[in-house]
């Protein structure tokens, strides 16, 4: 019997100037584990006079993790962070309660033809932290952990597995896993998982159940125990997964929480400006995203 429960194919969303392809949320899988939005950048080639330029806009309720394979972004954000993200490198945003945050091209590549390539994701925050402080961390590169299993490359990106740790503060039990390959060989790594798991294939293809399986599919695991596959030849792919909360997670927009009236409080709070709901970006306070129309309650 297979154990892929469900197939998402990856979907084109527009998210301003740059088109993505949307993962999760789906109709029928709102998350996987704590993972409640994932989005694949790319990969984008963009010309001299193309950027990048998502203005300021608000989260609360969960974490941002941003992983490029490619390319760099600018972010900056409400707490005073200014950093740009470059590939293998994790930024770790927790919103709590409220933040708000900028993406852009850095200033140094606006006017040159670039490449942007990666991973945009949101990971749900357990209940007790959802109206937590913000706060930001950011993980270079080098300090992911990677290693070799025969002609197999593991990196952790974040969580916790095989008994490795990344060093990116999550807030839950969760993985998110990046394997690479130059041969094809069979991997049972079921009994090292937990919660639920999904598998995006980035590169290359895998095979299960007698079928095979390319890029812009989410696979989602009806038992993360069982997670056996064949991964072919000089292939990349990712496992995201963790425990899943025991309460809903409600998300509208670019908010994520277990209680509704939260939700429509930080809505009206963004529609208004309330600046001590969500103070302004240093150094990126000009223009922000308003709240889509018609979307206030009663309204």
């Amino acid at each position: 019997m297979s154990n892929i429960g469900l197939i998402i194919e990856e979907k084109s969303a527009d998210i301003g100037n740059f088109l993505v392809g949307r993962l999760l949320p789906f109709r029928e899988k709102r998350a996987v584990g704590p993972f409640v939005f994932i989005d694949h950048m790319g990969p984008a080639a963009l010309k001299d006079y193309q950027n990048l330029d998502v203005p300021p806009h608000p989260h609360i309720g969960l974490s941002t993790l941003t992983y490029l394979f490619e390319g760099s972004i600018q972010h900056k954000d409400s707490l005073g962070s200014d950093i740009e993200i470059k590939p293998g490198a994790v930024n770790w945003m927790t919103a709590g309660k409220g933040v708000v945050h900028s993406e852009r091209t850095p200033e140094y590549l606006r006017h040159t033809e670039k490449h942007l390539h990666g991973f945009q994701i949101w990971v749900g925050l357990p209940k007790n932290l959802e109206q937590s402080e913000p706060s930001f961390h950011h993980t270079e590169a080098e300090e992911i952990p990677v290693w070799n299993e025969g002609d197999l490359q593991y990196k952790l990106i974040a969580g916790e597995l095989f008994s490795r740790k990344s060093p990116v503060p999550v807030h839950s039990k969760l993985f998110f896993l990046e394997i690479k390959s130059q041969t094809s060989r069979k991997l049972n790594i079921g009994n090292d998982l937990f919660g639920e798991v999904a598998m995006y294939v980035l590169e290359g293809n895998v095979m299960t159940d007698g079928h095979t399986f390319g890029g812009k599919q989410l696979l989602i695991a009806k038992n993360a125990n069982l997670c056996e596959f064949e991964i072919g030849e000089n292939a990349t792919v990712y496992l995201f997964g963790g425990e899943p909360f025991d309460e809903e997670r409600f998300m509208f927009w670019n908010f994520v929480n277990s209680d509704k009236e939260i939700i429509e409080k930080a809505k009206q709070n963004w529609h208004d400006q309330n600046l001590e709901a969500f103070p302004k970006v240093p150094g990126d306070d000009v223009e922000y995203v308003p709240l889509p129309k018609a979307i206030l309650k009663n309204k």
